[in-house]
């Protein structure tokens, strides 16, 4: 089991973070969240990592922090919730709010999320609500990305809705949807895209 990588970041996309450990490349999936929490490239990072082994792949998920490595685990202990699934929701939703949501069973809140109905949002609030309670709670998420032109920042968050499960011309909405107020970074721009969807 690989439970944590520590190395530098040789390349960074929107879904996943290329780490060299001693001389060994690992591809790392993650969060939006961790993506945009993790060091730039070339700067030494840690990852709380989960290996996933499939009959047909072997996949590496990884995590700025250990709460939301915990909160992935159990969300894909829930029946219809895959790992992809799951790093959609972390990257939709901090975990103080999808913490909120569930403890308030607010399903409007969970089928915003991408990719998350209102039976699996149902089903979140009633098999989750005992587990959540054991992870630390922080609200701490890093200062985005360096800054880049509006019409990078599109792109960049484009691309992330696409590795997300959006079509590109969804996605190309959902960002055209977003005031200019909200367009400073990709971080603010594909949060605002996401909370602006309606399921």
């Amino acid at each position: 089991m690989i439970s944590r990588l520590s190395g530098i970041i040789l390349e960074k996309d929107a879904a996943s973070i290329l780490i060299d450990v001693r001389g060994v490349g690992y591809e790392v999936h993650v969060s939006l969240n961790s993506l945009f929490d993790a060091p730039s490239v070339g700067d030494p990072v840690t990852l709380h990592t989960h290996f996933l082994v499939r009959e047909d792949a072997q996949q590496l998920f990884g995590f700025t922090k250990l709460q939301e490595r915990n909160l992935f685990r159990l969300l894909i202990k829930i029946n219809g919730v895959g790992p992809k699934m799951a790093i959609a929701v972390l990257s939709g939703v901090s975990y103080n709010e999808f913490v909120r949501c569930v403890n308030q069973g607010d399903i409007a809140g969970l089928v915003k999320l991408p990719g998350v109905g209102k039976k699996i949002a149902e089903r979140l609030v009633m098999e989750m609500r005992d587990k959540i309670g054991s992870i630390v709670s922080s609200n701490e998420f890093a200062p985005s990305a360096p800054e880049s032109t509006i019409s990078e920042i599109s792109r960049e968050a484009e691309s992330a809705l696409v590795a997300l499960g959006y079509k590109p011309q969804q996605a190309t909405k959902m960002i055209n949807r977003v005031s200019e107020g909200e367009r400073d970074n990709v971080e603010m721009l594909i949060k605002a895209a996401l909370r602006n969807t309606v399921s």
